[in-house]
């Protein structure tokens, strides 16, 4: 099963669209599933029409059947599935309704399919282009076999008449003189004789057969022919997407949401350290009676239990961090953010597409450069990619909600961390700003979006959005942060003979060799070890304390909590925020940006604007008598 990304059609005018349709050329999958919304039938179909002229075994899902009923329409699926000759299954996708009878439908075709394709569908394109697409054709299959059987020669000649660049490549590089000579031709004297634009007449085609399809199987209740009612999306959408209260309700909810995380969290938060501590105790103990050497009751208590088992203590805090975005997620409001943000963004100088890697980057930054490829203008991509380096991700919350929960009382630790977000979007504007007077270019490309209906979240679908994330930060944390915490320990406790976590021990003389780089921010070395450690993975960071301070005979927070005041851990949370990303995702903007000059540009910046805005919050504090 492989989840193509989302689009409307096959041409090839942005990198969604042209992947799909590479992916299913090349790779002929035995069966499309192609999911539509019944609400919207007639935009919708223009992707299945293009399916079918391909040839492509698709299934037709015809989903959101709750949605299209509350509009007062009715889609007859045995009609559309007769008249395109295709299987077409009802579906609810949010609620399961009808997903196990589309699996079974789409698992028999495959089975039946057996590398046969689908009779392509033909639409008569006029009396103009038609004769010019069947000459073409005809061309194709005598002068270019190979791909006319590949691709088909009437689905070529339509691609070459369109103007498409990769098919006109393709041909090119399969007969360069015969394309030279004659496929111009075709393309320009189908140009003097069409009234108007090709690739507007023959959309204009493909929307008439569509037009004919819909008319047949679609009907209005009389509810839904009130055109003057304004549904209830557009009653919300009337407030949260308005021009001047768009934003600040949206910072109002990400307000509302850090203060969740925090107050409902809590108990869970102090259930888990008391477990915690209590098995310290209980397995240090076990080990000690059974005669354990020290270097094990070492190693398991003060450098596992300590070091990874920290990392576990906030896992509740980070599941309803993550519960509370696929609720935004799913609702719908995310789309809303995503439009009302788009005029702000080109007033800093960026895409509207800027804002969905941005978006992304709140989970990992790795995917949100990767998200950038959508992006046609190389240098705003560019932009992009070094901004979203500075959007706190999930692993650099769990070290924010690590150090506030231990720092600051339930009800301000949300207000803190939620300060470090605004933090965030000030200095993206002003980076934006200021990449863009440098470097940026004047291109202007359009942000189209659809802004689906507003409903209540699926439970089951919040839970397995929550369970994912979960499990992947998990995942992590019992890998590489395991690993991570090993190599640690060995460093804190050696050489032989030194008193364990000391400025003796590896890891302390590595802290005192590099904190006079920190020194001005008031760090401190056990700040400059974690740091330090932070490059590999974020949630180091809490492994570093955890093992640095698991000799002590108290919780880990409390120990934080009387080594720094709370300006010092503020402008470590500050510092964490901005810095250098992890190591992977400096490897994606060097793959992303191909250029090891973006690569150690990222590096240079993001800690020089790190260490300065530290600095200054850091003074400010001061002044103001912390």
């Amino acid at each position: 099963m492989v989840d193509l990304p989302g689009t409307y059609s096959l041409s090839a005018f942005s990198a969604e669209e042209l992947i799909a349709r590479d992916f299913i050329i090349e790779r002929q999958p035995e069966t499309v599933i192609n999911i539509i919304d019944a609400s919207n039938l007639e935009r919708n179909l223009y992707l299945t029409v293009q399916l079918l002229e391909l040839g492509t075994n698709i299934i037709i899902a015809l989903n959101m059947q709750d949605i299209a009923q509350e509009h007062g329409i009715v889609v007859d699926a045995g009609g559309l599935a007769e008249l395109l000759g295709v299987p077409t299954i009802p579906i609810i996708a949010n609620t399961g309704l009808g997903v196990n009878k589309l699996i079974s439908a789409a698992a028999k075709m495959a089975v039946s399919a057996q590398g046969k394709k689908h009779e392509r569908l033909k639409i008569n394109y006029g009396k103009y282009i038609e004769p010019k697409i069947t000459r073409l054709a005809k061309h194709l299959r005598n002068h270019s076999p190979l791909i006319s059987d590949r691709y088909g020669a009437r689905w070529l000649a339509m691609k070459l008449i369109e103007k498409d660049p990769a098919i006109i490549k393709l041909v090119r590089d399969a007969d360069h003189e015969a394309y030279d000579k004659i496929v111009i031709k075709f393309i320009e004297n189908t140009e003097q004789i069409s009234e108007e634009d090709i690739g507007v007449e023959i959309a204009d085609k493909r929307y008439e057969f569509i037009h004919d399809v819909v008319s047949k199987t679609l009907t209005r209740s009389s509810v839904a022919k009130i055109n003057d009612r304004i549904s209830s999306s557009d009653q919300i959408d009337s407030i949260l997407t308005n021009q001047w209260l768009g934003i600040p309700l949206f910072l109002f909810f990400t307000y509302l949401l850090y203060q969740m995380v925090f107050i409902v969290g809590e108990p869970f938060v102090w259930f888990i350290q008391g477990t915690l501590d209590l098995l310290a105790v209980a397995v240090r103990e076990a080990l000690v009676s059974n005669g354990a050497p020290e270097i094990v009751v070492s190693l398991v208590s003060e450098g596992i239990l300590q070091g990874v088992g920290n990392v576990f203590v906030f896992l509740p805090n980070i599941a309803l961090l993550f519960f509370a975005i696929a609720l935004l997620e799913d609702s719908g409001y995310m789309a809303r953010v995503a439009f009302v943000m788009d005029r702000f963004m080109r007033m800093i100088g960026l895409q509207g597409k800027s804002f969905i890697p941005l978006v992304i980057a709140f989970g990992c930054t790795v995917p949100a450069i990767m998200a950038t490829r959508t992006m046609e203008n190389e240098r705003d991509r560019v932009v992009t990619i070094m901004i979203s380096s500075i959007i706190p991700c999930s692993a650099r919350m769990a070290v924010f909600v690590f150090i506030a929960g231990a720092m600051f009382q339930p009800n301000v630790a949300g207000q803190v961390v939620w300060s470090l977000v605004l933090l965030s979007f000030a200095l993206v504007i002003f980076m934006s700003l200021l990449f863009k007077y440098l470097f940026g270019s004047k291109h202007e490309s359009m942000f189209i979006m659809e802004l689906p209906q507003y409903q209540l979240p699926n439970l089951n679908s919040l839970k397995a959005h929550t369970l994912q994330r979960t499990k992947m930060f998990i995942k992590k944390a019992g890998t590489f942060i395991f690993l991570a915490t090993i190599v640690l320990w060995f460093l804190a406790s050696n050489p032989y003979g030194i008193t364990y976590g000391s400025e003796q021990s590896y890891l302390g003389q590595i802290g005192k060799t590099i904190s006079p780089l920190f020194a001005p921010l008031e760090i401190g070395w056990h700040g400059s070890v974690a740091l330090i450690s932070g490059f590999f993975a974020k949630e180091t960071i809490i492994s570093v304390f955890g093992v640095l301070y698991g000799s002590e005979n108290m919780p880990l927070n409390e120990v934080l909590a009387g080594s720094w005041t709370r300006l010092q851990a503020y402008v470590f949370m500050v510092f964490t925020l901005l810095y250098i990303p992890c190591f992977a995702t400096v490897a994606v903007i060097k793959r992303e940006t191909r250029s090891w000059k973006w690569t150690l540009f990222a590096l240079c910046y993001t800690f020089i604007l790190a260490w300065g805005i530290s600095y200054l919050v850091l003074q400010f504090g001061h002044f103001l008598g912390y």
